[in-house]
């Protein structure tokens, strides 16, 4: 490979990530019921909570990108009885690894900082409803 192939790669690799860090500013401002969670802030979201689901995800995923909505409007309709959030498995290696987080988006449920339960896969938003439900009685 030639130098400037090298830095073509270099280059790519430099716009991706500034895509992602746009991405996610973007994604901050427009959803502000949906808790950005990374490896520094993640006890906190998990204990300070009773209860909590983290949408564990990535921008490259297609899926994800389907349950997303759905996670910003269930932020809404449960505001004050729990809370949500989005981790970047890309930026957030340590948890994906804790959680044997093997396929996006997973959804982890927590109650009162203890995982619970989970889904994989990306769920129309009854499905996902009606499993908040049953996880979560009384909701």
């Amino acid at each position: 490979m030639s130098g400037s192939d090298n830095a073509d790669d270099d280059i790519q690799k430099l716009r991706e990530q500034r895509k992602a860090e746009i991405m996610n500013k973007i994604g901050k401002k427009r959803n502000p019921g949906v808790n950005v969670v990374d490896e520094l802030n993640f006890r906190a979201f998990i204990s300070e909570n009773r209860f909590s689901v983290l949408d564990v995800w990535a921008e490259w995923c297609g899926p994800c990108l389907r349950v997303a909505p759905v996670i910003e409007e269930f932020s809404n309709e449960f505001s004050g009885k729990i809370a949500f959030g989005k981790c970047n498995v890309d930026e957030n290696q340590n948890i994906a690894a804790a959680f044997a987080i093997s396929a996006i988006p997973t959804l982890l449920f927590f109650s009162e900082g203890k995982l619970i339960n989970r889904i994989t896969g990306a769920y129309p938003k009854e499905a996902l409803e009606k499993q908040i439900r049953s996880i979560f009685p009384g909701i």
